[in-house]
């Protein structure tokens, strides 16, 4: 896959608190803030926003980190340039005071930026409420995002934060005590129902990452775990992109069941629909119900 030149994409930029970033927008209809996984907003990342603006919502695409557009796959790049990519976005990530990269309990400085472009989002798109992905090293924002009412359907997608070096940390995710509890009460009183995603052979994203939300959230958890085997065989990195690089895009593949899932969390919750439409994929392994 050749670098994707956003062609399909709105360019803007968004300010909060005198913090700029610039933005990406694909679609019409309620919005779904689509944070990217390391090293960026990839063309597979771009993908995603593709089938998210498809359903009938707005793609909103924060530009935290990476040049986006940029081709990541060391398959088509190269392991030495991929490298070089990968480590350019997590220097940025690792110096940055927006982000918490090991400390457990508590949320990332970002999270407060991102609630405030939800905001704007909703006043400009209309609907319900917003939606928001978190993949990777953004996973636990979605799930910190969702303090704030007006997310509607969060979805931590292979959730690697705070990084799992030692035992409590991966039991753990990168929301505060707070938030936590304020995500707990929404699920309790409106209903709110928080879904995750993992490779069950994931380093990054251990068990006890899924059983620790398992424990706090109950029933409002929806486990999706899948197989390694499941993953796409051509990706070149060990299965942990549920939504884009492992991604298998073919009816009656696992990934691709999941996928299903998340678009119809969103017709669901921000588009009123009862069902997505028929999907030839069989049921994921996942614990609770959206």
């Amino acid at each position: 896959m050749a670098d994707h030149d956003l062609t399909g994409f709105e360019r803007g930029t968004f300010t909060h608190d005198g913090t700029t970033h610039r933005i990406l927008r694909r679609g019409t209809g309620p919005a779904v803030i689509v944070l990217a996984e390391i090293p960026g907003i990839t063309p597979k990342v771009l993908e995603f926003a593709e089938r998210v603006a498809a359903i009938g919502c707005t793609a909103v695409l924060p530009v935290l980190f990476g040049r986006p557009g940029r081709d990541a796959d060391p398959a088509h790049i190269g392991r030495v340039k991929a490298g070089l990519h990968m480590a350019s976005s997590i220097g940025k990530v690792c110096v940055s005071r927006e982000f918490t990269v090991l400390a457990t309990g508590k949320s990332s400085r970002v999270v407060t930026w991102l609630r405030a472009l939800a905001a704007q989002e909703h006043e400009r798109c209309g609907g319900p409420g917003v939606g928001a992905v978190g993949m990777c090293l953004t996973g636990g924002f979605a799930l910190a995002m969702a303090a704030d009412e007006r997310l509607l359907a969060p979805v931590l997608s292979q959730p690697s934060l705070p990084l799992p070096v030692t035992k409590s940390r991966a039991g753990a995710i990168d929301i505060s005590a707070e938030d936590l509890a304020t995500v707990r009460g929404r699920c309790e009183r409106e209903g709110l129902r928080v879904v995750g995603l993992r490779f069950r052979g994931d380093r990054l994203v251990p068990g006890d990452r899924f059983a620790f939300l398992r424990r706090e959230l109950g029933e409002a958890f929806t486990a999706v775990e899948l197989d390694d085997s499941a993953a796409n065989p051509r990706a070149v990195r060990p299965p942990h992109s549920v939504l884009t690089e492992h991604l298998l895009d073919e009816p009656g593949q696992p990934t691709r069941a999941a996928l299903d899932e998340v678009l119809d969390l969103f017709r669901t919750r921000l588009l009123g629909q009862q069902h997505g439409p028929a999907v030839e994929t069989p049921a994921v392994e996942a614990e609770g119900e959206l």
